[in-house]
């Protein structure tokens, strides 16, 4: 039995990968800070609730150990928690908005993968997913042809896609770090969530797709990658 944690797993596209991993027969914890939200998706998804803030370092530390209570490794990790932050002009964001978004998108990341690292060394093949965007696609700014193949939907976003530009150097230097794992950045697109007022046009079901396959790779799949549905993004 496959067992998986994502953060974030509440709603839209945690929610979604939930769902879709136990449905394939992963054993999944779902990382959430509120209980009763986290109890209703557990329902909805046939996992289980596991309380954890990823700007948290006491918190993800005590959720390690509660996990390790009930298994003896952790296959997977999807790191999904993330925030929008201000999207307003890049010259009115302040050193704070940034923080901020950083602390979540970028920190947790390093926060939540540093806390489970020992339940994933234990796994036969350990997994690590982390939810970026094609707005963290550096490409994508100065280069107008491989925007339009690539990351269609890009547009301006100075602390959300700062962070997730950080967040794929994260995943490209922990890929280095710990050649054993399989660990890869995820894009999926533009998708309709509570996260963006349900103005994306992709449906979560469409979103997760990539999230789950990364989700499933095996000893033999892709790492230090930056993936979509259509294939590799350039950094």
């Amino acid at each position: 039995m496959t067992t998986t944690l994502i953060t974030g797993a509440t709603r839209g596209l945690g929610l979604e990968t939930a769902r879709a991993l136990s449905a394939l027969g992963h054993t999944v914890y779902l990382g959430s800070r509120d209980a009763e939200r986290g109890e209703r998706a557990a329902r909805q998804t046939g996992g289980h609730i596991l309380p954890l803030d990823v700007t948290d370092e006491a918190s993800l530390h005590a959720a390690a150990a509660l996990l390790h209570e009930r298994e003896d490794h952790l296959d997977v990790l999807v790191n999904n928690a993330g925030i929008p932050g201000p999207f307003t002009e890049a010259t009115e964001l302040t050193g704070d908005d940034l923080r901020t978004v950083y602390d979540t998108n970028v920190f947790g990341v390093v926060r939540t993968t540093r806390a489970f690292l020992p339940l994933l060394r234990a796994a036969p093949n350990p997994v690590v997913v982390n939810v970026s965007s094609g707005l963290g696609c550096l490409t994508a700014v100065g280069d107008p042809a491989a925007r339009a193949k690539a990351v269609p939907d890009w547009m301006p976003g100075l602390a959300y896609a700062s962070s997730k530009a950080a967040l794929n150097m994260v995943t490209a230097q922990y890929a280095h770090a710990l050649p054993g794992f399989r660990i890869n950045a995820v894009d999926p697109g533009y998708t309709a969530t509570d996260f963006n007022g349900r103005t994306g046009h992709r449906t979560v079901e469409q979103g997760a797709r990539i999230i789950v396959r990364m989700a499933c790779a095996g000893p033999e799949g892709p790492t230090g990658s930056y993936l979509a549905d259509h294939g590799r993004l350039p950094w």
